[in-house]
């Protein structure tokens, strides 16, 4: 047995130890009664309270204290063999040597104390240090789990939980337990999840022991909750390692958060490359094939306009190959303008401009495309001129309108709304269509998004996203939506770009009004 555990023996095993080093003491002083002063005697007794105090603990030392100076009285001091004192400086001599030997072991007994508590914190730091050394170089969430599991068993003997926020933010035992969660404790995580910040850990005890429940707060956002179950025979501990899990959570949240920001900055290096890359092949494919699809769709033309001299099969023929390479050269056309765009090679020729024209230009340009669907236009009275680029601008409110009417039922009309908001001017194109896919609101200005992907209609899914770059061009705004009445909305802004000019009334003809 070492040494320092004596002090962790039975308590009746050190009473004896303490009444065995008396014992012992007293066997040695004995044969040195004729050559020792009573004094030297006495430190003797001293030195066997030190021993009981520093290796044994307080009461078998405060036992060594009384018994020591008994056996001084007994043993040492004449008359010997008996509790008589002779002369009566030897009660101050007993007094002075009981009040010291309480005194040696009471400051002995804190002297160990606070080495082992400096021991034990040195200990917990170094654990600490090695958790947050190993939590740095987690990699994933399952690592982060499994550090601080091992920790908390180690150090606090408990076991630790973690219930972490889906997208949704609803939390989850991670990794998933097979045992659902009572109502009880469902209703203590929700509250340590939602409560605010700076509120305390909850501790509530439970059936199986005492379950300390640790918010981790991150710099951002609350990543979760710990919760950290004390068997029975250790819930008396719990509260005072209270601190220490309070930052072992700290160290979790910490680690779980830049987790969470190496993934977003993981997927965000993805997103560009991608992107990079997609922009970089329809610059290419479409210049290359821009020329031969502008001689195809000539050919086929000049073919359909050749009158007698072709059959109607050969004209049908080539009607169809003319139709279907513009549609081809169109689509090129807005991977050209996209590819443009997004490398910011578009300069915007802004002049100022009745909105009002630029729609009925755009109705205009579609012609054929809108026989079936009726456009009602909206234009609330006097509307400011609003700077934009008309060419480009047309080419917005062309996709919006056809999209709108190519979603439509035959006959269905399209809403082309205008209105003045804080800014500028506000627009909605609506129809009475389908509306949108439910949850792909968020996708439709992507490029090569559709809105429902196995669509009859015809389209690579081009013209919303070039309506997003175009608008944002512009300092504008543009989002989707599905009206509760039905149908589907694409609302964007133009914001107002310095005063736009004044326009004077015409005067009326002098020599008109005369005559």
């Amino acid at each position: 047995m070492r040494i320092d555990n004596l002090e962790h023996l039975p308590r009746a095993a050190s009473h004896l130890l303490a009444l065995f080093a008396c014992g012992l003491i007293v066997g040695i002083g004995l044969p040195l009664r004729g050559v020792l002063d009573l004094a030297n005697i006495a430190m003797l007794m001293l030195l066997t309270v030190v021993f009981a105090a520093a290796l044994l603990g307080r009461s078998p030392a405060i036992l060594a204290s009384f018994l020591c100076v008994a056996a001084f009285d007994f043993f040492f001091v004449p008359p010997r063999l008996s509790f008589v004192v002779s002369d009566v400086q030897y009660l101050v001599t007993f007094a002075v040597m009981l009040v010291v030997s309480l005194v040696i072991s009471h400051l002995t007994t804190r002297l160990q104390a606070s080495t082992r508590e400096a021991l034990a914190r040195e200990q917990l730091a170094r654990a600490l240090y090695a958790l947050a050394k190993a939590l740095a170089g987690a990699m994933s969430a399952a690592q982060v789990v499994r550090q601080v599991g091992v920790f908390v068993r180690e150090q606090a003997g408990g076991e630790a939980r973690f219930f972490l926020p889906d997208e949704g933010e609803r939390l989850g035992e991670f990794p998933a337990a097979g045992h659902p969660l009572g109502l009880d404790e469902s209703l203590v995580l929700e509250a340590v999840f939602r409560a605010e910040a700076g509120e305390p850990s909850s501790c509530v005890a439970g059936p199986g022991g005492v379950d300390l429940y640790l918010p981790l707060n991150g710099a951002t956002r609350r990543r979760g909750v710990l919760v950290v179950r004390a068997e029975e025979d250790e819930d008396a501990r719990l509260p005072v390692l209270r601190p220490m899990l309070e930052g072992v959570a700290s160290l979790t949240a910490i680690a779980l958060e830049r987790l969470h920001f190496v993934e977003v900055a993981q997927a965000s290096q993805l997103e560009m490359a991608a992107e990079r890359l997609r922009a970089s092949i329809l610059s290419s494919i479409s210049h290359d094939l821009r020329t031969p699809l502008t001689v195809l769709f000539g050919r086929a033309d000049a073919l359909a306009l050749a009158g007698s001299r072709l059959g109607d099969e050969e004209r049908e023929a080539a009607g169809a190959i003319r139709d279907q390479a513009g549609r081809l050269h169109q689509m090129v056309e807005n991977l050209l303008d996209m590819a443009r765009l997004q490398a910011g090679q578009v300069r915007l020729r802004k002049d100022w401009h009745a909105i009002d024209e630029v729609i009925g230009a755009s109705i205009r340009l579609l012609g054929e495309a809108l026989r079936e669907h009726p456009v009602k236009v909206g234009v609330a009275p006097e509307l400011p001129l609003v700077a934009l680029d008309a060419v480009l601008m047309e080419r917005v409110f062309c996709n919006l309108i056809e999209n709108a009417a190519k979603y439509s039922p035959a006959g269905a009309p399209v809403a082309v709304d205008v209105a003045s908001g804080e800014g500028g001017l506000v627009i909605e194109v609506r129809n009475a269509g389908p509306g949108f896919p439910p949850g792909s609101l968020a996708r439709v200005f992507h490029l090569f998004e559709r809105g429902a992907p196995e669509s009859p209609a015809a389209g690579a899914g081009l013209g919303l996203a070039i309506c997003r770059a175009i608008v944002e061009a512009h300092g504008g705004h543009i989002v989707a939506s599905n009206p509760p009445e039905g149908g589907a909305c694409v609302r964007f802004t133009l914001p107002s770009c310095g005063e736009p000019p004044r326009i004077e009334p015409e005067l009326a003809d002098p020599a008109g009004a005369g005559s």
